[in-house]
């Protein structure tokens, strides 16, 4: 199977045999998270997490809450719970990689770009 991003290839075009499925778990992750754009998660299509993150908080929201559903992964709920659970620590580590990546270009920013003080 290849997956598709924007058009492109993911990946090689050789056929992986993938031993745990990431294939498919990337196309369902992929539905996930589009699934949190619709309804109580999006409003007026902005996200409670994108002012969180223009507030100089983005880290400490995402990191807190992989934690908090990897702690509660299989203490609540069903499997089909838990395996939500899961999604959400993987959905929140992916924005955070997002904030990370986000403050290594504005310090690269501010970094060529010095202010004189002026």
């Amino acid at each position: 199977m290849t997956i598709l991003y924007r058009g492109e290839s993911l990946f090689n075009e050789k056929e992986i045999d993938y031993k745990f499925n990431e294939d498919e778990l990337i196309m369902e992750f992929q539905d996930y998270i589009d699934s949190t754009y619709d309804g109580h998660y999006s409003k007026d299509n902005f996200q409670a997490t994108e002012f969180i993150i223009d507030g100089g908080h983005g880290t400490g929201f995402c990191i807190g809450n992989v934690l908090k559903y990897a702690q509660r992964y299989g203490k609540k709920g069903s499997r089909a719970d838990a395996r939500k659970d899961l999604m959400k620590v993987l959905h929140y580590a992916l924005i955070q990689l997002y904030v990370h990546d986000s403050e290594e270009e504005l310090t690269i920013s501010l970094d060529t770009n010095p202010s004189d003080g002026a």
